[in-house]
Formats: C-alpha cells, structure tokens, sequence
C-alpha cells in the first residue's frame, strides 16, 4: 500500500474526515458516497472497497455530513456539492490519477450530479442500491459509463433504477442480483456487488500509475 491514512478534507468550510487507501500502482482512485444512515464505517462499504483495492483500485471513503448536519441527508444538491469538493481536491493531489465514483442509496444520486458538474474528471460511476432518480435533471448530462446494481428483492428501487437508465446519456446498465433485497445482506449478494463494481471500474476507469501524494 503506497497510502493509508485518515484525513479531513476541506469542502466549503469543512474538514470532511476520510480514509484514503492507494496502492502504489493503481487503475484508478474511487470515492465512496454513501447512504442516509451509512457512514464511512459501514461494513458493507468497507468491504466492497477492500475489494476494490484488491482489483486494483485505490478507495477514498469518506462522510460527506457532520453529524450535526445529518438530518440533510435526503439534501441531493448539499451531498453533490460535497462530493464535488472530494473530487477536486483527489484530482488536485494526484492529477493522473483517473476517478470512478461509487454511490448506494441517496449517495447514488450525488454521484450522479457530481458526474454531471465534473465530466473531465469523474470515469464511471456504480450504484449500489441507489436512487439515481433522485438525481433528476442532471441524468442527461452523465457522460461517465454507469452500472446501476439492484436486488433482485428490492422490488420498488428496481423500475426506478430502470427508468433512471433510460435517462441516462452516457453507456448505462441496469444489474440485478438475484435473491437480494436492499441493503444485500444474503450470503455472496454483497460479494457479488463488489465483483461487478470492480469489474466496471477496472474496464472504464482506465489504467495510470499513482503519482506521488503532497503531504
């Protein structure tokens, strides 16, 4: 591992706290937006980016609320402006480094929007779980490659993913994972979340060496 630490990163006004992991050699850095009531702690999040870093890929996890702000979390153009701001500062510090984001629940539709606002920047983006239709308008301005992962089980998310699709302009594709419901829980579904994750990022995302990391 060529980085491993815990940072704060500055967003309009705020330190931001967030893990980053990267491999020496990596295809690509990954921010993680995550869910109402999820956190960078989340064991289902910490486990498909240890996947991912497996594959390759370096991971950013990170809160983009303080807890005293929680009560946002439904707020899609707060979170994006947020996610946004995490992006820039990645792309700051390691310009060659190519960015995919990787978005569950309301954290999807943030990914979404910020796709939209940073096209140069963002390569793909994957949603676990995910209400990209929550990211309205800005569906047809993605240009980034997206994989919209849903359970098989979460049978009111599954039409709004499929929609969603439609809307998109960029290359889109709707996976179901059978026998899973919204938080896949069942035995191997999460597994399978993080073998299609990485295999998305790893085809779209491309391939760079890690540059050197500004203390």
């Amino acid at each position: 591992m060529f980085i491993d630490e815990e940072v704060r990163i500055p967003v309009d006004g705020v330190g931001l706290p967030a893990h980053v992991a990267l491999p020496r050699r990596t295809s690509g850095a990954i921010v993680f937006a995550h869910g109402s009531g999820s956190s960078r702690h989340s064991p289902r999040n910490q486990r498909v980016a240890a996947a991912l870093r497996d594959a390759g890929h370096g991971t950013v996890l990170t809160d983009l609320l303080t807890p005293e702000e929680e009560d946002l979390r439904f707020d899609i153009p707060l979170l994006a402006s947020r996610l946004a701001g995490v992006v820039d500062w990645l792309a700051d510090r390691l310009p060659d480094t190519p960015i995919g984001l990787f978005g569950a629940s309301t954290g999807a539709a943030a990914a979404l929007v910020t796709a939209a606002e940073r096209p140069a920047a963002v390569r793909a983006v994957v949603s676990r779980g995910g209400r990209p239709d929550l990211a309205g308008d800005a569906l047809g301005r993605v240009l980034a490659p997206t994989l919209l992962i849903v359970g098989g089980l979460d049978h009111p998310v599954i039409p709004l993913n499929r929609q969603a699709a439609e809307h998109l302009r960029a290359m889109a594709r709707v996976e179901i994972v059978a026998g899973a419901t919204h938080l896949f829980e069942e035995p191997g579904t999460l597994d399978r979340v993080a073998s299609l994750a990485a295999e998305w990022f790893t085809t779209n995302v491309g391939t760079a060496p890690a540059q050197p990391y500004p203390s």
